[in-house]
């Protein structure tokens, strides 16, 4: 499953609720340039790279995807995911718009989730409550939201966010009731 939607919908809040019912499920690690945020641990969180090794990586096709995203390169190493994979566990990807289409392209039987804001009013009270971005950042966010509200269209599943328990619900039975998307295609 890859579970996308725009920044601050509510994605890992989500799926740290899964994870907690469902601790057999693997959780990817994205990569990222961005700095961390307070209290994000290097491994759990995020890879946090430099742009030197982020690049490192695309030349080596290291990745299941990668994007550039308001100024920072994010993407899924593919080694740790492949390899939950064939040792036969449930795999969630938590990546942004542009990443979940580009697996969708080189993995056709994943299952793609988008996560939908109540309303954009809502997404910038989240972001700004965050507490984490400049004024500046928030408005290129918002921006890249509206952007990327327009792709829901790609996906094969929405899952409007406006209650947490109701998503977290939704996200679990597709995860655990939908009949099984091989990644690989197979």
């Amino acid at each position: 499953m890859v579970l996308s939607g725009p920044s601050g919908v509510g994605k890992g809040t989500i799926l740290a609720l899964v994870r907690r019912r469902h601790p057999e499920l693997y959780l990817s690690v994205s990569a990222t340039t961005r700095a961390p945020r307070t209290g994000e641990v290097d491994g759990r969180d995020y890879y946090f790279l430099t742009q030197a090794a982020f690049e490192q990586l695309i030349a080596e096709n290291a990745l299941l995807e990668w994007a550039c995203y308001v100024g920072n390169y994010y993407g899924t190493p593919a080694a740790p995911v492949l390899a939950a994979l064939a040792a036969g566990r449930s795999v969630v990807l938590e990546i942004e718009v542009q990443g979940a289409l580009q697996v969708k392209n080189n993995y056709p039987a994943a299952m793609l989730v988008f996560v939908l804001p109540p309303s954009l009013a809502v997404l910038a009270a989240r972001l700004r409550a965050r507490g984490t971005d400049a004024p500046e950042l928030i408005e290129r966010r918002l921006e890249r939201a509206a952007e990327e509200l327009a792709l829901v269209g790609h996906f094969d599943y929405r899952v409007l966010n406006d209650d947490l328990e109701r998503a977290v619900e939704q996200v679990e039975r597709l995860l655990f009731e939908e009949p099984l998307h091989d990644p690989t295609g197979c």
